[in-house]
């Protein structure tokens, strides 16, 4: 890491996503969304700003794992927090986020964009945890969810049962 990128990295660290004196700070509503525990969530969003970092240093496009895009579309919807003060005060940059548009050869870039990050990722951090960084694969796979109101309904994971190459829901 350079000296300059040394300085913005710490800028992005020391960057709060909670607003002081709120009932429900940013962290504590990312969490319940998802329903991560705490720690966990501090740790996602410590992830999520040496995402950050990686897109302000790299001249490729990058693409985050899942737990990341998730605290990056919760960070867009506070505007004046992502678009003013992260975005044109800290970083003095835009960086928009543009989702995929389907079909197999965006799923190629998709993968390629991944790898890139990764391999960022260990050059200037080392290995990334396992629990954030998922695999491009998994990524996809766990797409199929739904936000429901846990208040009013219990979540109970199915049962799978694996019978040679198939499995059974």
């Amino acid at each position: 890491m350079t000296p300059d990128q040394k300085i913005l990295y710490d800028q992005i660290v020391q960057f709060t996503l909670d607003q002081p004196g709120v009932l429900c700070p940013f962290s504590t509503k990312l969490a319940w969304q998802y329903g991560w525990s705490g720690v966990f969530t501090l740790r996602a969003i410590r992830e999520y700003k040496k995402f950050i970092f990686l897109v302000m240093v790299s001249e490729q496009r990058l693409s985050p794992a899942t737990v990341i895009d998730r605290v990056w579309h919760q960070h867009i919807l506070y505007t004046q927090s992502y678009w003013i003060d992260f975005c044109e005060k800290l970083l003095k940059r835009q960086i928009h986020h543009t989702p995929g548009l389907g079909g197999e050869e965006e799923g190629m870039k998709y993968y390629r964009q991944c790898d890139q990050t990764l391999t960022l990722y260990k050059q200037y951090f080392g290995r990334p945890p396992a629990d954030i960084w998922n695999p491009p694969q998994t990524t996809v796979e766990t797409l199929d969810y739904q936000w429901i109101n846990r208040t009013r309904h219990w979540v109970i994971p199915k049962p799978t049962f694996e019978l040679g190459q198939r499995t059974l829901y």
